[in-house]
């Protein structure tokens, strides 16, 4: 049991992922943080960022591919991650928001992630890939509101490598910019994860009295959606 626990302790560690999973481990964790509902959990931005930093050890240790192909094969697995999640909202539809709350599910982040489709429509599938949590959420709900395929994928795709190639840049550029960035990655991965998870955290703060207490129990989105 204290193996497991370690294991996913060291799953939300970046670095530890980059320095022990390779691109590999990055591949599975972006496919199913941005599309399997039991890896909400999972690091997103702090790992792109980090895997920015370590993108010479990435290529490295991948056939010396360039950098600009790793981000191109990350970014696939992002748009993958978010086809398994629509199609998985559209298989279950709103059985979801029957299901019981387990560690792996928890219903308030469907709800929300609901309220930020209903929100911006198609354009939360783009938005979504900056917001931890909701990405997550954001194309199973999609899926449930059976938004039409074509325009799903089109949100789908520019989102997944404006996500990726935005957070994996930056770290790539500031690690030239300021070779000891490494030695600070513990705070690094602090300030990115406060500062991404911070509109999530308003939301849930001040946005509660707005929840309609039979959301769950209604359809999740009108098909009208789809036109978005």
């Amino acid at each position: 049991m204290d193996q497991i626990f370690e294991f996913f302790k060291h799953l939300i560690n970046p670095s530890w992922i980059i320095e022990h999973g390779g691109l590999y481990l990055l591949l599975a964790i972006i496919f199913a943080e941005t599309g399997l509902f039991i890896g909400f959990f999972l690091p997103g931005d702090s790992l792109l960022f980090v895997a920015g930093i370590y993108s010479k050890d990435l290529c490295h240790s991948f056939f010396d591919l360039p950098f600009a192909v790793i981000m191109l094969l990350i970014a696939i697995a992002g748009v993958l991650g978010n086809m398994v999640g629509f199609w998985f909202g559209r298989k279950s539809g709103p059985v979801l928001f029957k299901k019981k709350d387990t560690f792996f599910f928890k219903k308030k982040h469907l709800i929300q992630a609901h309220e930020f489709f209903g929100k911006y429509g198609g354009g939360a599938i783009f938005f979504a890939r900056f917001l931890p949590i909701i990405r997550t959420f954001a194309p199973i709900v999609a899926g449930i509101a059976e938004m039409d395929a074509k325009k799903f994928m089109l949100f789908n795709i520019v989102g997944s490598f404006a996500w990726v190639f935005s957070m994996m840049l930056a770290g790539h550029y500031l690690d030239k910019a300021f070779p000891n960035l490494k030695e600070h990655l513990e705070l690094i991965i602090l300030v990115i994860i406060l500062i991404t998870t911070l509109p999530v955290l308003i939301k849930v703060i001040f946005g509660k009295t707005k929840h309609s207490p039979t959301a769950p129990h209604q359809e999740p989105a009108e098909k009208t959606d789809s036109s978005l």
